[in-house]
């Protein structure tokens, strides 16, 4: 029998009683339900390879590798490899200790692919190992840190657009990048956009990519975004998630912020599967896109 189980007051459930293996379309609907619902989906305990994770993933969406290259999985280019003793699965060189770049990758207040054109619907992630302590990832809500907003703040931001960048401000975002990423130009994305399946509004907005907020000086716009990740930024988040091995934790990029803990032993490993998943048809949004701006 499926259990759901909130996992906190704001965000995110654990499933129980489900096998991704051999969940059927009727179970897979109440995942889905609950994914809509929480926001943050936990399923604990389960044995996978590449070929089952990439299976559920791909019942949420389509599957898209991920801008770098050198954290692809080496079989499995719609994965990334996330290794903590990797800086380059390409090479496959293997270290004996994280590297400090590594641990402290995703230590600041996020939502993957901001800097993407079309933004990931959703990010899927399952844990191969776990070091002893630490390694946490923090989730929070972004419906409800736009519904904490001053409303003198929300008729501000409404109606604002805001430029995003791979690497975004921070150094270290910026050393793991290939020069192939080097130069793109902005992604553009509103700041509080209606989710397309729930209907609500969400702020969107991305600490670690975000560069300025279209229609104001860059004073403005600098002073604006240090509010905002004041606001968004909290020590534990509304939800913190301790990673056991065999967890499947899959998260609605639309509507919501995480941040990694990076306080992890440099010499244990950490090991993940990631998935980015887009909308269906997102391809075809793309080629509109293109074709609108050629």
């Amino acid at each position: 029998m499926v259990r759901i189980i909130p996992a906190s007051p704001k965000i995110g459930a654990e499933i129980q009683g489900v096998n991704i293996k051999t969940m059927d379309e009727a179970t897979f609907r109440t995942v889905y339900q609950a994914f809509l619902d929480h926001i943050v989906i936990v399923i604990r305990g389960q044995d996978l390879n590449e070929e089952d994770f990439m299976a559920f993933s791909s019942r949420f969406g389509e599957l898209k590798p991920h801008m770098t290259k050198k954290a692809h999985h080496p079989r499995y280019p719609n994965l990334m490899l996330m290794d903590n003793r990797i800086l380059n699965t390409r090479t496959g060189e293997e270290s004996k200790t994280a590297s400090p770049l590594l641990i402290r990758i995703g230590n600041v207040w996020h939502t993957d692919t901001s800097y993407d054109y079309i933004t990931a619907k959703a990010t899927g992630m399952y844990a191969i190992n776990v070091p002893s302590v630490g390694g946490d990832t923090l989730f929070s809500n972004s419906y409800a840190a736009y519904d904490a907003l001053p409303s003198g703040l929300k008729q501000k931001l409404e109606g604002r657009s805001a430029s995003h960048i791979y690497g975004g401000r921070l150094k270290r975002q910026q050393e793991r990048m290939e020069d192939s990423e080097r130069g793109r130009a902005p992604a553009i994305h509103p700041m509080t956009p209606t989710h397309p399946e729930t209907g609500r509004k969400s702020l969107y907005f991305n600490d670690g990519q975000i560069m300025s907020i279209l229609g104001l000086e860059q004073a403005q716009s600098d002073a604006l975004i240090a509010d905002l990740a004041q606001r968004t930024a909290s020590p534990d988040g509304d939800y913190r998630h301790k990673w056991q091995k065999g967890d499947v934790v899959l998260w609605d990029n639309r509507c919501s912020i995480h941040c990694a803990t990076g306080d992890y032993p440099a010499n244990e490993r950490r090991t993940n599967w990631r998935s980015t998943i887009m909308d269906f048809g997102w391809q075809a949004q793309r080629s509109s896109l293109q074709a609108r701006s050629a």
